[in-house]
């Protein structure tokens, strides 16, 4: 039976195509011809408080549209913050199209990347001035990032096999990732006791979502979870 992560990419390679379609190659490389330097990310990730907005995929197990990314980097709000398109990317199209819409910075997940395909990707986003986000669950997957090339290595504390998330699994691999790497520790954090708990494993950064998306004042939740600082300096 397919896994969650198998009907995403399914129904991400639809989309991809019809993407495709609808707006060739060169339209996308005269968009990113007319878009300013992407911001820093891995400088951004080494700073205290809030560093990034992140736009998820538009799927039905995440919210967010393109057109939301673009429209917050357009808004001015987030002048000085890298903004993420956190999406499913295997494909070079995705990457030009994160840099046209407006994006600072891409999500690549190992796990559902050659590591050929993740060398590729990692290089294309450098060359278009952009440092992704490499996406890990397991010690393999983080030795593959850094050989790779990888400089922003996450640890999913989501399985996306099962979608079961713990904690416990940055503070199991972030051992691994080598010295010298902007660590980011994803899912499942939602209040300033998690922060604390992650304190001690060196995490330089962490990406929420769900806690903000749910909370019933997501400017309280920011403020409460941005006041935390993380130790770094790896």
């Amino acid at each position: 039976m397919p896994s969650i992560l198998d009907e995403i990419v399914a129904k991400k390679r639809d989309e991809l195509a019809a993407s495709v379609a609808s707006t060739p190659m060169a339209a996308l490389r005269d968009m990113i011809s007319r878009r300013p330097t992407a911001l820093d990310f891995p400088g951004a990730l080494r700073k205290d408080g809030i560093s990034l907005i992140a736009e998820s995929s538009p799927d039905s197990h995440f919210l967010g549209e393109p057109a939301h990314l673009t429209a917050v980097k357009e808004s001015g709000a987030s002048a000085d913050l890298p903004v993420l398109r956190k999406d499913f990317i295997f494909d070079e199209y995705q990457v030009y199209e994160a840099r046209a819409i407006g994006a600072d910075t891409y999500l690549l997940i190992v796990d559902i990347l050659s590591a050929a395909q993740l060398s590729e990707l990692i290089a294309l986003g450098k060359s278009l001035g952009m440092t992704p986000l490499v996406e890990t669950h397991d010690a393999d997957e983080i030795a593959t990032a850094a050989d790779a090339g990888a400089e922003v290595i996450g640890i999913n504390n989501r399985n996306l096999h099962t979608f079961v998330t713990d904690l416990a699994t940055t503070e199991q691999l972030a051992r691994f990732i080598p010295a010298g790497k902007v660590i980011v520790s994803e899912s499942g954090i939602s209040t300033p006791d998690d922060l604390a708990r992650l304190e001690p494993f060196q995490v330089d950064a962490v990406l929420v979502g769900e806690a903000l998306v749910t909370a019933e004042d997501t400017g309280a939740k920011v403020r409460a979870l941005s006041g935390v600082a993380l130790p770094t300096g790896r």
